[in-house]
């Protein structure tokens, strides 16, 4: 059965800071966890509880604490081999984690999310309700609806975002409609949110997505043009999978979306982020697989095209309905990743792509808690084929909660000898990683880092995070549903 992971979360007494099962948020069916993820949570168990009573401390305050990170990245360890740079001296010293922790990092996370709070919508449509029942499921809270969307508001995102990680800058995206009347966060509102951010923090925090939807046709191309010249949008978000009641549609398709690659060059928006992997349920599979880049990079080689999730089939089944699927036969061997080898196999038969990036949003969320291995053959054939500088930064946040797990993943992340050796993978050094975790955008995005850094430093959001680091409050849940293995048909969430 599937059930909330901040459930589980309540009735346990300490909430793991890197999680021992795959949420999802409906993208797709939660596999249960691995004998592995069980066995990292029975370690961590064992260590943290030990770590906490030298400490002084409860195990919840302990695991929210830096020497409780260490725990969970010292178990994963344990389990998977050494893939985590972490000793047990800082396990046990608070002041020993802070010491490595890297302050000068330009974080710059192009996949954030959070929705628009205004209760008319919501109240007076079928499709409102809809969405309200999907917002409380990710993030119930005493079946209190006005709660459950103050914990995915503007002001929510940005404790989570800016508070509680050590992001820097951000994109806010969006998910796509047919009416922007019937949207969770349509670009008026993603947009509005970069204003709201940007002038709280008197510094630029916050770029914004436009949506577009090129299987809508002639007055979409208006639409557009709306969005570049009044909402001046910093670059596209893109499903073409939703078919929004109309076909699916390519990247490559001269007919549907040429016409609009036209448009955007010269309307001068040349990043286009496209959702590719993870079939959400009502999603178009076919459209979410990669294999439409390769055409649509070569005939527009002005044009970046950034892979969102890379592409990632993802571990769980393909949507509502089509049961457990945990791995297919491709992904028992950890080289081939599905759908992110077709992009690899793509740019090996094309050297000349130099146009194809990879986004992470979701991807290392999930692949370097579950199988770390397998993130690191991920990461090494990325690297590999198509360059350090060619592998964006991306959480998904705020759906599942804060980034920082994810920014401490990274940052302790290391190629083990032994694929090193095997595969020839590179090693993750501190200049690849600073590469991946905001060079790599900011040289998309127009972004100089130098002149940033020194703006950000100065700035009233530095001002506001260094006051609420005094007292910080975390939380270590994430949020979404998860697999809970009672013998129940698994393809239905419980009150769902």
């Amino acid at each position: 059965m599937w059930v909330r992971q901040c459930d589980l979360d309540a009735t346990s007494d300490a909430p793991l800071p890197i999680p021992a099962r795959i949420a999802s948020n409906e993208e797709f069916i939660p596999p249960p966890p691995s004998p592995q993820q069980l066995e990292y949570a029975a370690r961590l168990d064992t260590i943290s509880a030990e770590a906490a009573k030298r400490q002084g401390l409860s195990r919840r305050d302990f695991l929210r604490t830096g020497s409780g990170m260490a725990a969970a990245l010292l178990a994963l360890n344990q389990v998977f081999g050494d893939v985590y740079e972490v000793s047990a001296e800082e396990v046990a010293d608070q002041e020993a984690f802070k010491e490595k922790w890297p302050k000068e990092q330009f974080i710059f996370d192009v996949q954030t999310h959070h929705v628009d709070v205004s209760r008319k919508w919501y109240d007076d449509t079928p499709d409102g309700r809809r969405a309200v029942r999907f917002f409380q499921m990710l993030r119930p809270f005493s079946g209190s609806l006005a709660k459950s969307l103050e914990l995915l508001n503007r002001a929510h995102y940005v404790k989570e975002v800016f508070g509680d990680s050590d992001t820097v800058m951000a994109i806010i995206s969006g998910v796509p409609s047919r009416e922007w009347d019937k949207n969770p966060l349509p670009p008026d509102q993603m947009v509005a949110t970069r204003k709201y951010v940007n002038d709280l923090a008197g510094s630029q925090r916050v770029l914004s997505h436009g949506l577009l939807r090129p299987n809508l046709g002639k007055k979409e191309r208006e639409e557009m043009e709306r969005q570049v010249k009044e909402l001046k949008i910093d670059a596209w978000k893109m499903y073409t999978g939703a078919e929004l009641g109309e076909k699916a549609w390519f990247m490559d398709d001269e007919k549907v979306a040429y016409p609009f690659w036209e448009r955007t060059r010269k309307l001068g928006v040349k990043n286009l982020c496209v959702h590719k992997g993870l079939p959400l349920g009502a999603f178009n599979e076919k459209a979410c697989t990669p294999l439409d880049l390769e055409k649509a990079a070569q005939d527009w080689p002005d044009l970046n095209f950034i892979v969102y999730h890379s592409g990632f089939r993802g571990f769980g089944g393909l949507g509502r309905g089509t049961g457990p699927k945990v791995v297919d036969k491709k992904t028992d061997d950890p080289q081939e990743i599905p759908w992110i080898s077709d992009i690899l196999r793509i740019l090996k038969r094309n050297p000349k792509i130099k146009n194809i990036y990879f986004e992470l949003g979701s991807t290392f969320q999930q692949t370097s808690a579950r199988d770390p291995k397998m993130c690191l053959h991920m990461l090494g054939q990325m690297i590999q084929v198509a360059g350090a500088d060619h592998i964006v930064w991306g959480t998904d946040s705020i759906w599942g909660g804060s980034p920082q797990s994810q920014i401490q993943r990274l940052r302790r992340l290391k190629m083990t000898e032994e694929l090193r050796d095997k595969y020839k993978y590179p090693a993750l050094t501190d200049k690849i990683k600073a590469q991946i975790f905001g060079l790599n955008a900011a040289r998309l995005f127009g972004i100089d880092p130098k002149a940033k850094r020194k703006e950000i430093k100065a700035d009233k959001l530095t001002q506001l995070r260094e006051q609420y680091q005094q007292d910080p409050a975390p939380s270590n849940t994430q949020y979404g549903w998860v697999w809970v293995d009672d013998g129940r048909d698994p393809t239905v969430p419980i009150g769902g």
